[in-house]
This record gives structure tokens, sequence and C-alpha cells, in this order.
């Protein structure tokens, strides 16, 4: 083998040392440190004067059409329909997300609807969200450690009763009046 061809390999496998440092690095940092937790407020209050500037810009039927969609509020709100989702115990106990018609995410991710700083969660670990009927599903996204509702582990995309305790790792969530 020639000099040329060794020196060539060596620098190679040096390469290949350093890179696996980097990355053991990056995953010992990621692992003390935790995902970054960005406010969602702010980034709402931002938001909000640009779209009463688009309200006010719109023709004045499309204004009627959007004030008398926000009174029916969509039509399909029933008596006894559920309207927060509660934290009741992990590190956010007392979190609590008004149910809008929107699909609320959860797991370790930083842009889930509710942010799971639990080591038992997945980054993207369950969904919750309204079917037609307006009943509210709660769906586990292929996690390692499960979602339980009712101490049973969800398999199928379920119905959550008003009150049924859903588990994620250590944190536990029901949907309230």
């Amino acid at each position: 083998m020639s000099e040329l061809t060794l020196t060539v390999m060596r620098l190679g496998f040096l390469a290949v040392l350093w890179l696996f440092v980097i990355v053991a690095v990056q995953v010992i940092r990621s692992d003390l440190f935790g995902t970054r937790v960005t406010q969602r407020g702010a980034r709402r209050e931002a938001a909000r004067p640009q779209q009463a500037a688009r309200q006010q810009a719109a023709p004045p039927q499309q204004r009627a059409q959007q004030g008398r969609r926000a009174q029916q509020g969509g039509g399909r709100q029933r008596r006894n329909a559920p309207s927060k989702l509660v934290v009741t115990e992990g590190t956010l106990t007392g979190t609590t997300v008004a149910l809008q018609g929107q699909t609320i995410t959860l797991g370790r991710a930083h842009d889930s609807t509710i942010v799971l700083d639990d080591d038992y969660a997945s980054s993207r670990h369950a969904r919750i969200y309204p079917d037609r009927d307006g009943q509210w599903i709660v769906e586990d996204l292929g996690s390692t450690n499960g979602t339980y509702l009712d101490r049973s582990r969800l398999t199928t995309p379920t119905p959550i009763s008003l009150g049924a305790p859903i588990r994620i790792g250590k944190t536990v969530i029901e949907l309230r009046k």
C-alpha cells in the first residue's frame, strides 16, 4: 500500500472519529438541557393587530358574514360539550386550554399545543380533535410509552367523555365544561 493511500485512510478515520464525538456531545447536550420552549402568548399578541387590520380592510359583506359565524359558534356546540382541556397532574398542573374546535397536539416537540416536559412522552405523542358530531377524540400518534384513557391503553382513535383522565407518562389531562 502506498504512503498516500495510508495517509488518506488515516485522515478519513480521524474525520469519522471526530464526527462521532460531535454527535455524542450534541446528544448529551440535548439530554441535559431538553427542548427549547417558546413563549406562545407573545406571538399571538403580535398577530392580533394584523388580524384586526385585515378585518377592517375586508368588504362590508364579508365582515357581516364573519360576525354571523362568530355569533353562531359553528352551530355544532352541544349542550354538555366540553369547553376546556385541563392538566390535573404532572409538571403543568393547572394549565387550561380552551377548546375552540381546533386540533390539540400533545408531546415534547416545541410546536405542540401542550408541551410536555416528561421523560415518558414522545415528541409527537397524541392529539385531541373534534369529529363532525362535536364529540372529542383522542388518538395516540405511535408513541413509545402509550396514551391511556381511563386506565386502558389506546390503540385506535377513541371518543373522550367529560372528566375521563387521559394519561401521558406522569401527566393527566381531562376534558371539562
